[in-house]
């Protein structure tokens, strides 16, 4: 199958052809007729496989055929949960219409709003835009969704973990019941199948290799480690490896993630951190810097997972696990993107086996212990899935399962979920 299959304006192909994309991927091929058509989608795919485009070509195909209605607001509108989604939906739209004559817009947290409201005051065709920031210039009375035809719902579960999915549905219930609504999730079940339920239209479901996608082009690996200084120690061995290009570290908070800049910065490399207090100005140049490759370490909290396109990520380390599973799909979707092969490395101290237990749950697999010549972990390895543990002196352990609940460890989103809209962490 091609993308001519898909009987797309010619300035549309041209364009594609242009990024070198020649066949569709799996999501584009089940998504995008059912676009075409005019039909409500919820949809679930893992990261990197090219979802971004499976919603932005139909759209832009339906502003070309179509006139537009009078008025000054948006044709399409994409909601997502972080900044970085924003621009890389943003950078998508720029990039298909570079032979369509099209206005877009962003309109985001963490910019000033002088611009914004100058952006507000013409007519746009779309519009990418963060809950908060677009809940504080509805209340202002600045927009105008009477022409919308399009409303995208992209990474709908963040938005839900975030605590912005109250902001969504207002603000769908602001547009026409006429629009089409197109609804992207890791999962669609729970709380965010009800969110469907009332947003979308007889919507239909597409769903790509499930969320239990295995990354196979990327190696991942488990590190056992004892307490901080080994965990430490086993990051530095990751970070001077010979194969290692371009690195992500996780961590679990924010200012988890500017000691470690900074320690790692100390050590030599060149280092920054990348969360959600940063301003947005900061942000954008530590990601510009990360592309020109004068930063070769960056340290980040999952404000970062999602909408993080870099080329090179050849590892990704997880210097602390996500509390959500599913945030351990998108940290690692990071590297071995584009065809490349990668490496996620996760470092599982004493506390970490229920989260692990959890991932591996998600992935439908079980990930083998590394263990590293010299840093071998002194603490007798946990078994996993409720098994018993053996002790230093053979007598077993409490069960693994007794540990449920035992750790609470706040991560970036889980510390924002209750914020007001305008403080948001995109």
């Amino acid at each position: 199958m091609s993308f001519q299959d898909f009987n797309l304006n010619p300035s549309l192909l041209k364009a594609i052809d242009d990024t070198g994309f020649q066949t569709p991927s799996d999501i584009q091929q089940l998504s995008i007729p059912h676009l075409l058509q005019g039909k409500d989608i919820m949809a679930s795919a893992p990261t990197g496989t090219g979802k971004t485009a499976a919603f932005v070509l139909p759209a832009l195909q339906r502003l070309l055929d179509n006139e537009p209605g009078e008025g000054r607001g948006p044709r399409v509108l994409v909601l997502t949960p972080t900044r970085e989604l924003a621009k890389q939906v943003a950078d998508n739209i720029y990039t298909f219409t570079k032979y369509a004559r099209m206005r877009t817009c962003s309109i985001v947290g963490g910019m000033p709003y002088p611009p914004q409201i100058k952006l507000l005051r013409q007519p746009l065709d779309f519009m990418v835009a963060t809950p908060g920031r677009l809940i504080d210039h509805i209340n202002s009375g600045r927009i105008d969704f009477s022409r919308l035809e399009v409303l995208v719902l992209d990474e709908a579960d963040r938005m839900l973990d975030m605590g912005f999915i109250d902001d969504v549905k207002k603000i769908a219930a602001l547009t026409p019941g006429s629009r089409q609504t197109v609804l992207f999730s890791a999962t669609l079940e729970g709380e965010i199948l009800r969110v469907a339920q009332k947003i979308l239209t007889d919507p239909e479901r597409v769903q790509v290799a499930g969320v239990k996608f295995k990354h196979e082009s990327i190696s991942q690996k488990i590190h056992q480690v004892d307490d901080y200084r080994h965990k430490r120690a086993m990051l530095a061995h990751v970070l001077n490896g010979e194969s290692v290009n371009q690195t992500i570290v996780f961590t679990a908070t924010k200012k988890g993630a500017d000691e470690l800049a900074k320690q790692l910065s100390e050590e030599g490399h060149r280092c920054a951190a990348l969360h959600g207090d940063m301003k947005q100005n900061w942000r954008r140049r530590t990601i510009e810097n990360m592309q020109k490759n004068k930063i070769s370490v960056l340290v980040a909290t999952d404000v970062a997972a999602r909408g993080l396109d870099i080329k090179g990520i050849s590892h990704v380390i997880n210097f602390d696990l996500p509390m959500q599973a599913e945030d351990y799909i998108h940290r690692i979707g990071r590297t071995g993107r584009g065809g490349s092969t990668g490496t996620a490395v996760s470092l599982v101290g004493t506390k970490d086996w229920l989260l692990l237990s959890r991932i591996e749950k998600l992935l439908d697999t079980k990930l083998k212990l590394s263990v590293v010549e010299g840093l071998e972990p002194k603490k007798p390895a946990v078994k996993q899935h409720g098994q018993k543990v053996q002790g230093r002196k053979g007598k077993p352990n409490i069960r693994f399962k007794k540990q449920a609940g035992s750790f609470r460890r706040r991560s970036e989103s889980g510390e924002r979920a209750k914020s007001k809209p305008s403080a948001e962490v995109a």
